[in-house]
């Protein structure tokens, strides 16, 4: 199914535009947890079975199960299996921040795809347009390009000025051009104004917006600057405010209580 319309029918069916990450790490996961073969995925499986349905997207960022190596990427797997096997009308997209030349690219998609079988992936798109065409070859997949980042130093070199525009804006220009249907941009909630910009740019295009929660991203302003015309067109992501919101054996439940109330507070400025 293409990634747009899968999307638009979860959204409706949860009435949500909250995308939750799981990032899961040790030291931060309840005690009790720790002591399993598989503690990830452990946790990763609690979450989703208390919020599938406050949700619209999961986004797993790759970085964090790397740094457990063969054993963590092991996990990873599990979670996209139990998601696509129990839950498979919610997208998966992976966070993996992929940039090289063409031919790297080509394994890159491959893998992202046809190994992990995820329905959208974040990539850099600063090497240009013919280093991205192996994901666009996927055309039922949402290929997100990184424009504007949730962090506060991303201005250092975004903002940099390119004649009459910001780089990002300079970046953002070209890649409109581009005849791609199943492009993606991510631009962070904790610099709305922009997140405005981007909209205006791309007004029909599914966006990623993380920064809410943990990294400060005011949720009226986001919501206002981000949605589309019918009030959807985005993945708004909190990873740590909801997975973390408690270190106890109820940490599922107070996770859904967290997902409800973005999701809620979200949806009072769509």
């Amino acid at each position: 199914m293409i990634f747009k319309k899968k999307l638009e029918r979860i959204i409706d069916k949860n009435n949500s535009l909250l995308c939750v990450g799981l990032d899961p790490e040790m030291e931060k996961i309840p005690q009790h947890l720790k002591k399993l073969k598989y503690p990830f995925f452990e946790f990763n499986k609690e979450i989703v079975d208390a919020t599938y349905d406050l949700v619209c997207a999961y986004k797993p960022n790759i970085a964090f199960y790397e740094s457990l190596g063969l054993k963590g990427l092991e996990q990873l797997k599990m979670t996209a299996h139990y998601l696509r096997k129990k839950y498979p009308e919610i997208p998966i997209v992976v966070d993996a921040k992929r940039g090289d030349i063409g031919n790297t690219m080509n394994h890159y998609a491959k893998s992202i795809f046809e190994y992990w079988k995820f329905d959208a992936v974040t990539v850099h798109p600063f090497l240009g347009l013919d280093s991205l065409k192996p994901f666009f070859q996927y055309k039922d997949k949402l290929i997100i390009m990184l424009l504007k980042f949730s962090n506060p130093d991303s201005k250092m070199f975004m903002d940099l000025k390119t004649g009459s525009d910001k780089f990002y804006l300079t970046v953002a220009k070209t890649i409109a051009k581009w005849p791609y249907g199943n492009i993606g941009i991510m631009a962070g909630a904790t610099y709305p104004q922009e997140l405005r910009q981007l909209r205006n740019i791309f007004p029909d295009n599914i966006f990623l917006s993380p920064g809410l929660g943990a990294q400060g991203g005011e949720i009226k302003q986001a919501v206002g600057a981000g949605v589309d015309a019918h009030g959807k067109g985005i993945m708004f992501n909190s990873s740590r405010a909801v997975i973390y919101a408690s270190k106890g054996k109820d940490f599922s439940k107070i996770a859904r209580e967290k997902a409800k109330e973005f999701r809620n507070e979200i949806n009072k400025y769509r």
